[in-house]
């Protein structure tokens, strides 16, 4: 297993490199070279080229809910990315040097193999824990969350209006049914739980003894102001969408 840090592991925009990729140099692309190895293997995927000409490529999935696996190539140093997404939220993630991996992830990917069956069979991928949780359902994603801002808040004890914004946010059974996020310390609340989300309404919490504030989104219009957080909790329920449900999974557009 070849460690890359994350922040590697996108997309290259290159030139392949012949002397790091002779074997792409020689049919010219990635995406030719990952369909020439499927067919040498007896794999059968399909590759399609991206927008990164020859250095990038993907690989169809015929799952619902699953984008086709994006395939890429480091720069530097020999190896080949890659990233699985699907419902709004990245699945699976890893690098190899060995582009038949990346043919058995591809394939493994369209198949619909579950993600721990995916990783058992090729180690080089990350499964996130958010990435298992997406598979038992929504309602796993929103608890993750939760139990992410309690452990946010209990690393600010500096910063106690947080954590009495998330247990208050926590308390009420119509923001804990909702996807939960922290940007700059505010909460949003979505009722999907894939990016980009659909928030639905977002608190920032106290700041130098000023109010809890009340917004559409995270850092936009302030709608109200109050002096505790079980206020703010209140207002932000009161401008809920009547008939609002738990988090369903997905983009707004429920889309892949």
């Amino acid at each position: 297993m070849i460690a890359v840090p994350r922040a590697a592991l996108r997309r290259q925009t290159v030139r392949v490199n012949s002397d790091l990729y002779p074997d792409l140099a020689a049919v010219g692309s990635l995406a030719a070279a990952l369909e020439q190895l499927a067919a040498d293997l007896g794999i059968d995927i399909t590759v399609v080229p991206k927008d990164g000409g020859p250095v990038s490529a993907s690989i169809a999935s015929s799952v619902p809910g699953r984008r086709p696996l994006s395939v890429y190539i480091g720069s530097d140093d020999r190896w080949f990315g890659v990233s699985g997404w699907g419902q709004g939220i990245e699945l699976i993630t890893g690098a190899t040097s060995d582009l038949a991996d990346v043919v058995r992830a591809g394939a493994a990917w369209d198949r619909g193999r579950s993600l721990r069956e995916v990783r058992a069979g090729l180690p080089f991928l990350h499964v996130s824990e958010r990435a298992e949780a997406h598979e038992r359902g929504p309602a796993s994603v929103v608890e993750l969350q939760w139990r992410t801002m309690r452990e946010e808040a209990a690393e600010a004890p500096d910063f106690p209006a947080f954590g009495e914004l998330v247990e208050a946010a926590q308390a009420d059974p119509k923001l804990r049914q909702l996807y939960v996020f922290s940007s700059h310390w505010t909460l949003g609340f979505s009722s999907c739980t894939g990016f980009p989300f659909r928030v639905e309404v977002a608190i920032a919490p106290s700041r130098n003894g000023g109010p809890y504030l009340v917004m559409e989104h995270p850092h936009s219009i302030v709608i109200g102001e109050t002096a505790t957080a079980e206020e703010a909790v209140a207002a932000a329920v009161s401008r809920l969408p009547s008939g609002l449900g738990p988090a369903v999974a997905g983009t707004p557009d429920r889309g892949e």
